[in-house]
């Protein structure tokens, strides 16, 4: 099936490694010309090795919990690529801890790097796309939106408000021809699984093996998914084919979120 996507300029954030590559690959593969970033050189250069096989690609070692990092990178994107027709907003998980273990820094941190980085992104983004009357915007968020966790209680706050975000960005825009969605993934073998095994193995007096095995027993298809599940949604979703799929926070994730809403 063609996506309807070659010659697309392709944002695609914290896309080093995991799901955010999965998603610049993805695309790639569908024929954007792909702009990623991440703050790790070393994981940056290797992934844009592997997406430049698939298409042209671009990157820039930056900090997007940083308002001059994210400037800095859509400005390098535009000047080599031309104006931005599709962003992934993509961010690392907060600190995994409950309420009463958090301080007033890591929740202000937690903002700054899981929902102002998104805000961001999205003002720079918007005006090309409404002068053009084109533009696909995808927030990478979680299972926690709909479904929180304990231990991740500044993530299960943030999560739930950019699925609101989502809904209130695709009413305003579009009139404009833009969509904007959410992606809510549910357990992907990524870093971050390992981050949360670690400390959960520790409390549960388990092995990662048998953590890993309970996690997949509570999936209905009974399995951990793969980054590139994930980013062939998000390339059917920044696609004309999804050309009427706006304000949605669709769940990819083997199932799990139990709620029906």
């Amino acid at each position: 099936m063609d996506l309807g996507l070659k010659g697309r300029v392709a944002m695609v954030a914290a896309a080093s490694k995991g799901i955010g590559k999965a998603c610049a690959l993805a695309l790639a593969q569908e024929g954007c010309r792909v702009s990623i970033c991440s703050r790790d050189a070393e994981n940056l250069n290797q992934a844009v090795d592997e997406i430049s096989v698939q298409g042209e690609t671009m990157s820039l070692v930056a900090d997007i919990s940083s308002p001059q990092g994210i400037e800095d990178w859509y400005q390098k994107t535009v000047g080599s690529f031309g104006q931005v027709d599709i962003l992934v907003t993509n961010t690392g998980g907060p600190p995994v801890s409950r309420f009463l273990q958090l301080t007033d820094e890591q929740w202000m941190a937690g903002v700054e790097s899981t929902l102002m980085n998104v805000v961001r992104l999205s003002r720079l983004v918007i005006p090309g796309m409404q002068q053009r009357q084109w533009g696909r915007i995808i927030h990478l968020t979680s299972l926690v939106a709909k479904q929180p966790v304990d231990e991740l209680t500044i993530s299960s706050t943030l999560r739930a408000g950019l699925s609101g975000l989502t809904k209130t960005m695709a009413n305003q825009l579009g009139p404009d021809h833009i969509t904007v969605n959410a992606v809510l993934m549910g357990h992907i073998l990524t870093d971050r699984q390992q981050h949360l095994a670690d400390v959960r193995t520790k409390e549960q007096g388990i092995t990662h093996e048998q953590y890993f095995e309970r996690q997949a027993a509570e999936i209905p298809l009974r399995r951990i998914g793969e980054p590139r599940e994930v980013g062939e949604v998000v390339a059917f979703l920044a696609s004309e084919c999804a050309s009427y799929v706006t304000g949605v926070s669709l769940q990819v994730d083997g199932g799990i979120i139990k709620g029906t809403m």
